[in-house]
């Protein structure tokens, strides 16, 4: 089908036709969301090339993948690229991902907006302190970060989740039913994310009067194997803590394996909580003892990314340019009351792990 056939087909110019699928604020969102619901249910394609050059726009949104880091990442990245994608591909826009291997990124992102392939930039894996942004700034672009930096009030458009009110309110849960000595499998220390985080646990265990001591954090890519060396590690302390906040759910099935291996039982001889990012394969509720957790869809902050930054390209100016988002606290059989006698650091040979 082409565009004389969708306007015939919707009794439009082919004038509006275009304009809608162009974004231009003339046209009325009834009529917009109209033609893009015929677009999708005829499989109609614009004309990249005409499109182009009628509007001056590419009809693409750019990002930087990182890549050669091994830490797993891809996980998280190909779940925000999932909700990112569902979103570009109802509203007609490419995307254009340019790998990079972290230290590069600042190039990546200027080699995109040179190539005049993409309309707007996407950040991600935010750093406490990230010159990307201020770099970002001098772009003729407009970009999205997800995320945001620390130690100052961020002047720039972000979508973040409340990082350091989710591991606040968790940690509180844990004190509520008793626990005292509470370690922490965090992710990366020089992500803004695990910074927030480890500082929301802090915070409430202050609270107690309690400091967060640092051989009971782990800072480390989410992978799982890291997760179980790391949950080790806490079990062959001399006093073991009796709960464990987990950056992951993938940090969380490392731990459990560990916890399982020594005989224990989660939510009766330790606790775990951990921030489950909705990956579809790797629920909470079907963990062997179903997790409490944290709860926000990275899928969903892609999708969210995603429709800021096509109305931005749009010339809408409707949405708001910073949002936080509130993680939900859900639990489950994980988390118990901690036990009336505190664990010595009993040693067992893991022979599963040799």
């Amino acid at each position: 089908m082409n565009l004389k056939e969708l306007a015939r087909l919707l009794d439009l110019s082919q004038t509006t036709v275009s304009r809608a699928l162009n974004g231009y604020p003339e046209v009325n969102e009834a009529t917009r969301q109209r033609v893009l619901a015929a677009v999708k249910a005829t499989g109609y394609r614009p004309n990249r090339a005409a499109q182009r050059l009628a509007t001056g726009k590419a009809g693409s949104i750019g990002l930087v993948m990182p890549t050669g880091t091994g830490d797993g990442t891809d996980l998280h990245f190909a779940e925000f690229l999932s909700g990112l994608g569902e979103v570009a591909e109802l509203r007609d826009v490419q995307l254009v991902i340019d790998p990079s291997r972290v230290g590069n990124e600042a190039a990546a992102f200027q080699r995109l907006a040179a190539s005049g392939t993409v309309d707007a930039l996407s950040l991600s894996y935010v750093r406490a302190s990230d010159r990307r942004i201020e770099m970002l700034k001098t772009l003729k672009l407009p970009f999205l970060v997800h995320g945001r930096h620390i130690g100052s009030k961020p002047d720039y458009p972000f979508m973040d989740i409340d990082n350091k009110g989710a591991f606040c309110d968790a940690a509180r849960l844990l004190l509520q039913l008793g626990h005292r000595r509470i370690a922490l499998l965090n992710g990366l220390a020089e992500l803004s994310f695990a910074v927030r985080r480890r500082e929301g646990m802090a915070e409430a265990l202050a609270g107690h009067g309690i400091t967060l001591e640092e051989r009971l954090c782990q800072h480390s890519a989410m992978t799982e194997e890291n997760g179980y060396r790391g949950m080790v590690r806490f079990l062959d302390m001399q006093e073991a803590p009796t709960a464990v906040l987990c950056s992951s759910i993938v940090l969380a099935l490392g731990a459990t394996r560990a916890i399982n291996q020594r005989g224990l039982k989660i939510g009766r001889d330790i606790s775990i909580i951990a921030h489950d990012d909705v990956f579809p394969y790797l629920k909470p509720e079907n963990f062997s003892t179903p997790l409490t957790t944290t709860t926000s869809s990275i899928r969903a902050a892609g999708a969210r990314i995603a429709e800021r930054l096509i109305e931005e390209v749009a010339g809408h100016k409707a949405m708001p340019q910073q949002e936080i988002w509130k993680a939900d606290l859900i639990v489950r059989a994980s988390t118990g009351p901690a036990p009336s006698r505190r664990r010595k650091g009993t040693r067992r040979h893991i022979e599963a792990a040799e």
